[in-house]
């Protein structure tokens, strides 16, 4: 008997940037067995154009400018939120109040406020949000959780994201994407108007810290790389008790974060080495456990773990890759197991509110 054909999930896409080109439609259509994209939204009508001919699928999909024009249609079960940062809290809500199931991009909200608002619109919906912390998905990250959960104890750790420009492996990715420049004047300076907004609230309102010796773009900062790492060393490890110390400088920054037993170094920054020096070590008394990343946007480059250990006096060594199969594919497919199936996804929005706090440790100690 022939096995029964997998529902297709009706995608619609907010946000025709680069991280769409390079990856998001790519991987969806390699999974053209579980999504077809049906809609796409963007303020530039030169990116619809040309994202609307980089999809595959049995029609075209169509587009628009008007994210309720795509929230809002029958054509529509899950709403891919991948516009600026700026808009996350809107328009997944707006896909909520809709009944359509989000998947936003990392940060999801940079503000308790709009965090909030976030986890309210889902609770009153029918539908549910994952955000898209794909590191959290790759193939070896839970065998390394469960190493780490296997120590006896933990002495020390190493949160590490060194990388050169994002450019340099987006012009490898064989991907082709294109920057636009039809962008309406009042949409430059809303979008602009909004960040300082979020940026003093989370600043100046939440954390209250007024007049901060910190650039306040460090929030951003934190809330595009530094989430990525943040929120993989609260898996691996969970929440830290406190900052010890920070320093927060652009285009390198660190702390030391306090954990009740042990202290974890964290380290990030941005210059123009083209590799990408991303990983996660936790040492313990007999064993050291590691996870390495590569870049995102040049699939199947493999993510690994490492594993040394003391066995009777000599050193043993493990290298494990789990699959080729890259963390942003893997995303998308538990996305789709939580929109057919029900599956609960670990990466909520409850989830994704921790590194807010996490990002207010940092500022209240670099302070």
């Amino acid at each position: 008997m022939a096995s029964e054909t997998p529902k297709l999930v009706r995608v619609g896409v907010i946000g025709c940037g680069e991280i769409s080109q390079v990856v998001h439609l790519p991987t969806l259509n390699h999974l053209s067995h579980l999504y077809t994209v049906t809609y796409l939204c963007d303020i530039s009508q030169d990116a619809l154009k040309h994202c609307r001919a980089k999809v595959a699928g049995y029609e075209a999909p169509r587009t628009t400018t008007d994210p309720k024009e795509l929230c809002a249609s029958p054509l529509v079960d899950v709403v891919l939120v991948a516009n600026a940062d700026e808009y996350h809290t809107e328009h997944t809500i707006l896909a909520l109040e809709h009944g359509k199931h989000v998947l936003v991009e990392k940060p999801m909200a940079l503000s308790m406020r709009d965090a909030d608002a976030i986890i309210a619109a889902e609770r009153a919906s029918k539908a549910r949000v994952m955000v898209g912390y794909m590191r959290r998905y790759a193939a070896v990250f839970e065998d390394v959780v469960r190493e780490v959960g296997g120590l006896d104890k933990i002495l020390y750790a190493r949160v590490r994201d060194i990388i050169g420009p994002n450019s340099v492996f987006v012009d490898q990715s064989g991907t082709f994407p294109q920057k636009f420049t039809d962008i309406p004047e009042d949409a430059i300076l809303d979008k602009s108007a909004r960040g300082n907004e979020i940026v003093s609230q989370a600043i100046e309102t939440e954390a209250g810290i007024k007049n901060s010796t910190v650039n306040p773009m460090m929030w951003r900062a934190l809330g595009g790389l530094g989430s990525h790492d943040l929120s993989a060393m609260r898996e691996v490890l969970g929440m830290p008790t406190g900052v010890v110390g920070a320093s927060l400088e652009f285009p390198f920054w660190s702390a030391l974060l306090k954990y009740p037993t042990f202290t974890v170094a964290y380290e990030s920054g941005l210059d123009s080495v083209p590799r990408f020096d991303a990983h996660i070590e936790v040492y313990g008394g007999d064993k050291a456990v590691r996870i390495t990343y590569d870049t995102p946007y040049v699939k199947g480059l493999p993510i690994t773990m490492r594993v040394q250990e003391n066995i009777n006096g000599s050193l043993r060594e493990t290298i494990t890759r789990k699959s080729y199969e890259d963390p942003y594919t893997l995303e998308l497919k538990e996305l789709y197991e939580m929109v057919v199936n029900g599956k609960p996804v670990k990466t909520t929005a409850e989830d994704a509110k921790k590194d807010l706090e996490i990002f207010r440790m940092l500022f209240e100690s670099a302070q």
